[in-house]
C-alpha cells in the first residue's frame, strides 16, 4: 500500500474496509438518475512526462475539458516502478461510492515496449487514490517468468463472485500477446488468483486493449486484434470469464490504425458511445450506437482541449463533479477553450501565466479600436470583460472567475501578418504568374502525424500579403498511381512553351519525386505517370531522394532540377520539364551542414543556392546559403553564411525550408519559410515537426551580393 505525495501537498489516504458486501444499498443501477457529467481519464503521450493520469470533464459525453490545466492527477513516479502509467481504466464499483483505477506501469522513454507490471488503484471520492503495483514474473514466477509485456488492465465487477475481476494482456518469450483475467485480492492492492485466459482467438491473433460492457444479459468484449488485419473487434459470452465467441467483422469506423477502445453509457439514454484512439493520426475517434454491433462516427460533435491517448470514461454525479473543479478546475492557459473572432490568429494566441498576459494575433486591416476577441472558457470559468474593447491604447484587463477564485490578465491585441497561412502549412514554394499576375504558395499539408498527409493544396495572392485558399491540387489518393502516402515539398514553375502558359509541379511522394502538368496555376494537375526520380543519384551515400527545387536559368534558359535530403543532386530536363537530360547528374552537396530543402535563384550574375540545416523537428533548423557562377556549381561558401535562425526571445523556433521570389520589375525580394508553431510548438517534442506554419519576411542583400541575415518576425510584411 502507498500514500501519495501528490504535486499539491501530502494527501492522507483513507483506505475503506477491506469487506465488498454483496448486498448494495446504493447500486449503480440506483444511482443512475444521479449522474449529471462524465469523467475522462487519459494519458497525452509516449514523451517524458506524457505517461501520467489526466482528467476531463463533460456534461454531455461529446464535449471535454481538461481539469488541472491538462495536468497529472497523479505524480506517475510516485505510484509506479517504471516512472511512467499509461492506459487508465476507471470503475465505478458496485456500492456506487468507491472507485477502481488500474494502469500500465510502463516508461517507454527509457523501458521502450516491455514492461512487467501494473497498478491497482483505489478512491472513495476521485481525488486521494492509495496504490500498489503487481509485477507479474514476481508475482507467478513458476506460471509467467518469461512475461515482457503486461498491458492495459480493466477491471468488472462480477455480480456472480462478488469480487473484481481484472484483465488485461500479457506476452511472453514466445507466441503472441493474450488476454487474460485474476481477481483482486479484496482490498485491491494485489491478484488473489493465478491468471488465466480470457479469450482465444480463432485466428491465433494476438489480442491487446480488451474492454467489457455487460448489455441485455450478455458480456461484450472489445479488443484489438493486432494481426489478421488489425483493428477493433468483439466477442461476446453469457458469461464474464469464459466462452467468448469472437463476431464477423471490424467494429472501428476507420481504416487507419487503431487501439485502445472503451465504451460507455450516455446518461438517460439507450444510446452508448465506443471510442477509440487512433494512435497514428494524432486523434480520438467517437462512434455512437444503441445495439453494440451497429456504429456511426460522430466526430463532428466531439471537442476536446486537450489530445487524449488511450483511456475510459465514466459517468459521475454533480456533487462528484464540483468535489473535481474545486479541486482541479483551476484559473489559467487551461480555462481558456478558443478565441473565436474570426480575425483572430486562433493558432497563435499565447496565454502567458507566468506574467498573467494574453497575446492575442490578429489578421491585417482588424479594426482593434473596436474589436471583441469573443473568448470562450471552461464550463465552470466566467469571464468579467465581455463584447466591443478599445485595444489601440495597450493591454485591456479581463478577470476570470471560478467559485470564490479570481484572476486578471492583460489582454494584448495587435495586427500579425505571420503566420501567412491560416492552418498547420510547411516546406513552401512560392512562384509568380504572368498568365494570372498573381502569387501562388505551394505548401506541404502539415498537421499530420509523421509527416502523413496524402494531399497539396495552393494559396494565391495579389500584394504577398492577403491569401486566398484555391484548395487542393494534387490528391495522392486520386491522382497518382505509383504512391499513395508521404506528400511532402512540392515545388512548381510556369513555363510558356509554344505561346500556351504551362505549369509544372514537382514533388515528393513516397520518397520519391513525381511531377504533374496543368494549364493554371491552381491546377487541377495531371500526373506524369511514373515517378521522374525512383533512386538515389550515384555518388550520393544515404539520405531520401525528397525536397525537389525547379529553376529555370535566365541566362542560358535552360531548366535545372534539384533534390536531396542528406545530398544535394542537380540535373538538367529537357525542353518538355518531364524528362531528364541524360549525363547532366551533378552531386552539388555544399558541406556537412546540408541536410535538405534546397532553394536556387538568380540575381545580378550570382547564382545562389539555399538550403536547411538541422532536422525539421529541432528548434535549430535553420537556412545557410552558397553561391556559384553556374546553376551547376561549383559552390562557393561565404564564411558567414547562416542567414534565418531561431529567435527564441520571442518564441519563434525551428525556421527553415525556405523558397525565394522577386517581385517583379523591382529589387525586391522576399523569403517564404516554415516554422515551428507559435506558442505550442516548442513544447510539442517531435511533434512540433509536423506542425508548422508559413511565413514571409523580406530578404535583403548588401553591395558585394552577399545576403543579410534575416530576423524571422511575428509582423511579417506590410
Amino acid at each position: 500500500m502507498k500514500y501519495l505525495k501528490l504535486k499539491y501537498g501530502l494527501l492522507a489516504v483513507v483506505i475503506i474496509g477491506t469487506t465488498l458486501l454483496s448486498c448494495k444499498s446504493a447500486s449503480i443501477e440506483q444511482q443512475e438518475g444521479k449522474f449529471t457529467n462524465y469523467l475522462f481519464t487519459y494519458f497525452t503521450g509516449n514523451g517524458p512526462g506524457e505517461e501520467a493520469i489526466h482528467y476531463a470533464i463533460s456534461k454531455d459525453g461529446y464535449n471535454y475539458q481538461a481539469l488541472n490545466n491538462n495536468q497529472p492527477i497523479i505524480d506517475s513516479k510516485k505510484i509506479s516502478s517504471s516512472g511512467g502509467v499509461r492506459d487508465p481504466h476507471i470503475l465505478r464499483g458496485a456500492d456506487g461510492k468507491t472507485f477502481y483505477m488500474v494502469v500500465t506501469d510502463l516508461y517507454v522513454p527509457e523501458q521502450g515496449w516491455n514492461n512487467y507490471a501494473m497498478i491497482l488503484m483505489k478512491s472513495t471520492d476521485l481525488i486521494n487514490w492509495s496504490s500498489s503495483i503487481v509485477n507479474i514474473p514476481q508475482t507467478y514466477p513458476k506460471e509467467f517468468s518469461d512475461i515482457k509485456r503486461v498491458w492495459a488492465p480493466q477491471t468488472i465487477y462480477d455480480k456472480e463472485t462478488d469480487q473484481y475481476m481484472i484483465y488485461w494482456s500479457m506476452l511472453g518469450d514466445e507466441g503472441r500477446d493474450i488476454i487474460y483475467y485474476a481477481y483482486a485480492n479484496k482490498d485491491f492492492t494485489g491478484l488473489s488468483s493465478v491468471p488465466k485466459q480470457l479469450f482465444y482467438s480463432p485466428s491465433n491473433s494476438a489480442c491487446i486493449d480488451g474492454d467489457i460492457i455487460y448489455k441485455d444479459g450478455m458480456y461484450n468484449l472489445f479488443f484489438k486484434n493486432e494481426s489478421s488485419g488489425g483493428g477493433i473487434r468483439k466477442a461476446v459470452s453469457d458469461k464474464l470469464t469464459e466462452g467468448y465467441v469472437q463476431q464477423e467483422g471490424f467494429f472501428d469506423q476507420t481504416d487507419a490504425p487503431v487501439e485502445g477502445s472503451g465504451i460507455f453509457k450516455l446518461i438517460d439514454s439507450d444510446e452508448y458511445i465506443l471510442m477509440y484512439d487512433m494512435y497514428t493520426s494524432g486523434k480520438y475517434q467517437f462512434t455512437k450506437t444503441k445495439d453494440l454491433q451497429n456504429f456511426s462516427i460522430v466526430d463532428n460533435d466531439i471537442t476536446m482541449n486537450f489530445h487524449p491517448r488511450h483511456g475510459t470514461v465514466i459517468r459521475i454525479t454533480e456533487n462528484e463533479t464540483q468535489a473535481l473543479i474545486e479541486k482541479w478546475g483551476f484559473l489559467g492557459k487551461g480555462s481558456f477553450l478558443g478565441f473565436n473572432s474570426t480575425h483572430v490568429k486562433k493558432n497563435n494566441v499565447v496565454v502567458n501565466d507566468d506574467d498573467n498576459t494574453i497575446y492575442i494575433p490578429v489578421n491585417l486591416g482588424t479594426d482593434i479600436k473596436k474589436f471583441d476577441p469573443e473568448m470562450k472558457t471552461v464550463s465552470w470559468v466566467s469571464i468579467s470583460a465581455t463584447g466591443v474593447n478599445d485595444f489601440t491604447k495597450g493591454a485591456v484587463n479581463y478577470t476570470i472567475v471560478s467559485g470564490s477564485k479570481q484572476k486578471t490578465y492583460k489582454v494584448i491585441v495587435k495586427e500579425d501578418n505571420n503566420p501567412v497561412l491560416n492552418g498547420f502549412y510547411a516546406d513552401p514554394e512560392i512562384i509568380y504568374s504572368q498568365k494570372t499576375q498573381k502569387y501562388y504558395i505551394y505548401p506541404t499539408s502539415d498537421g499530420f502525424k509523421n509527416w502523413s498527409g496524402t494531399y497539396f493544396k495552393t494559396f494565391s495572392s495579389d500584394d504577398l500579403i492577403h491569401w486566398k485558399d484555391e484548395g487542393v491540387v494534387l490528391d495522392l489518393k486520386k491522382d497518382v498511381s505509383w504512391a499513395d502516402r508521404n506528400a511532402w515539398a512540392p515545388t512548381a514553375i510556369e513555363r510558356k512553351i509554344k505561346g500556351e502558359y504551362k505549369f509544372f509541379y514537382y514533388y515528393t511522394a513516397a520518397q520519391k519525386i513525381g511531377v504533374a502538368v496543368s494549364d493554371s496555376p491552381t491546377g487541377p494537375f495531371v500526373d506524369l505517370g511514373k515517378p521522374l526520380i525512383a533512386s538515389k543519384p550515384e555518388g550520393a551515400n544515404g539520405g531520401q531522394e525528397i525536397d525537389p527545387d525547379i529553376f529555370i536559368d535566365p541566362v542560358s534558359d535552360k531548366n535545372y532540377l534539384y533534390w536531396g535530403n542528406g545530398y544535394m543532386a542537380c540535373v538538367e530536363l529537357n525542353d518538355d520539364m518531364v524528362s531528364i537530360k541524360e549525363n547532366t547528374l551533378k552531386i552539388l552537396t555544399p558541406d556537412k551542414t546540408f541536410r535538405e530543402g534546397t532553394e536556387v535563384f538568380y540575381r545580378n550574375g550570382i547564382y545562389y543556392f539555399l538550403w536547411s540545416e538541422d532536422d525539421t523537428r529541432s528548434p535549430n533548423y535553420r537556412v545557410r546559403y552558397a553561391t556559384s557562377k553556374s546553376p551547376a556549381g561549383p559552390l562557393e561558401i561565404p564564411k558567414d553564411n547562416l542567414i534565418l535562425v531561431k529567435d527564441a526571445e520571442h518564441g519563434i523556433y525551428g525556421t527553415g525550408h525556405n523558397s525565394v521570389i522577386q517581385t517583379p520589375n523591382s529589387d525586391v525580394w522576399h523569403m517564404v519559410y516554415h516554422r515551428f508553431n507559435r506558442p505550442n510548438g516548442i513544447d510539442m517534442g517531435n511533434s512540433a515537426g509536423f506542425n508548422r506554419e508559413v511565413c514571409i519576411d523580406k530578404l535583403e542583400f548588401k553591395p558585394d551580393g552577399s545576403i543579410i541575415p534575416i530576423k524571422p518576425s511575428l509582423s511579417g510584411i506590410k
